[in-house]
């Protein structure tokens, strides 16, 4: 049986989130976990959140237990761009772009 959970418009770039998500990828929830703990990115806390849903999905609507969950899929999507302006010389203006992604997780039990 499986259980998922989404994280939408988080404002980390995907290609930032990715390096995260690409650690824990069809490793066990509770080592998963351990693992992400000593982690130092930015897109961390946000997959975290992600799984320990994900498990909490499973553990209830489903009745597994969170021992035996394992991460199934795990992948990020590029969100919404928050289009911002920087002055620039010349009384110029530069677009900045602002990435956001969604996270999706999706655990099963062994």
């Amino acid at each position: 049986m499986e259980a998922r959970a989404e994280a939408k418009n988080i404002r980390v770039a995907a290609q930032k989130a990715r390096l995260v998500v690409d650690l824990v990828r069809g490793k066990s929830v509770d080592e998963a976990l351990v693992m992400l703990q000593f982690v130092n990115k930015k897109a961390t806390p946000a997959i975290i959140k992600v799984i320990k849903s994900a498990a909490a999905n499973a553990v209830h609507n489903e009745g597994a237990e969170q021992k035996d969950l394992y991460i199934k899929k795990i992948y990020v999507d590029e969100g919404p761009t928050l289009k911002r302006f920087r002055a620039k010389a010349k009384g110029q203006g530069t677009q900045i772009l602002k990435r956001t992604c969604h996270i999706t997780c999706v655990v099963e039990d062994r």
